[in-house]
C-alpha cells in the first residue's frame, strides 16, 4: 500500500515526536492513503510543504487497532488520547477528526453537545484517513520513496 505524509519538509526517515498537544490517536507518525489530504497537511500554513511517499507492509507480529469508519468507540478512543491518556498500540488507522470534527468532539467532551448531536452533525463530513506509527517496529512497515513539492498558495 502506498501511503503519504504531508509536511513542511522532505521526510525520508520518519520519527515519532512529543508534541505540545495530543492528536486523534497520540504521539505518532501520522500518514493517509489519500494524496490530497496529504497536501492539505503539507500546505495548511500557506507556501510551500511536500508530500512525502512510503511503501507500507503490514508486519503481523504487531499490535493494530483499526477503526474502518466512525463509531462509538472510534470516538472514545480519539477522547482518551486527546485528554493525555496513551495506547499500547504499534499502528491505529481510521478517520481523522479533522478541525471541523474535532470542535464537535471538544463540544461533546466540554458538555455544550450530547453524544447523538455529535453524531448527526459529523456524519456530514468527507470521507478522511489516517494511519498513525506509534513504534521503531511501525515505522519499520514504511520505505521511503520520495517527496513531491506542493504550493499551498496554488488555486
Amino acid at each position: 500500500m502506498i501511503l503519504f505524509h504531508g509536511s513542511k519538509e522532505v521526510v525520508e526517515f520518519p520519527e515519532i515526536r512529543k508534541a505540545r498537544y495530543n492528536k486523534d490517536f497520540y504521539f505518532g507518525f501520522y500518514c493517509t492513503k489519500i494524496a490530497e489530504q496529504a497536501k492539505r497537511w503539507a500546505t495548511r500554513y500557506g507556501g510551500v510543504g511536500y508530500i512525502n511517499k512510503y511503501e507500507y507492509i503490514p508486519n503481523e507480529n504487531l499490535k493494530y487497532l483499526i477503526f474502518p469508519e466512525m463509531t462509538e468507540e472510534w470516538l472514545d478512543f480519539i477522547i482518551a488520547c486527546r485528554r493525555g491518556i496513551p495506547h499500547t498500540f504499534d499502528i491505529v488507522e481510521g478517520p481523522m477528526a479533522d478541525d471541523t470534527i474535532y470542535n464537535y468532539i471538544q463540544n461533546y467532551m466540554d458538555g455544550k453537545i450530547s453524544r447523538a448531536a455529535f453524531w448527526e452533525l459529523a456524519k456530514f463530513k468527507y470521507p478522511t484517513h489516517q494511519i498513525s506509527f506509534h513504534t521503531i517496529s511501525a515505522l519499520d512497515t514504511l520505505t521511503f520513496l520520495g517527496s513531491e513539492a506542493a504550493d499551498g498558495n496554488e488555486k
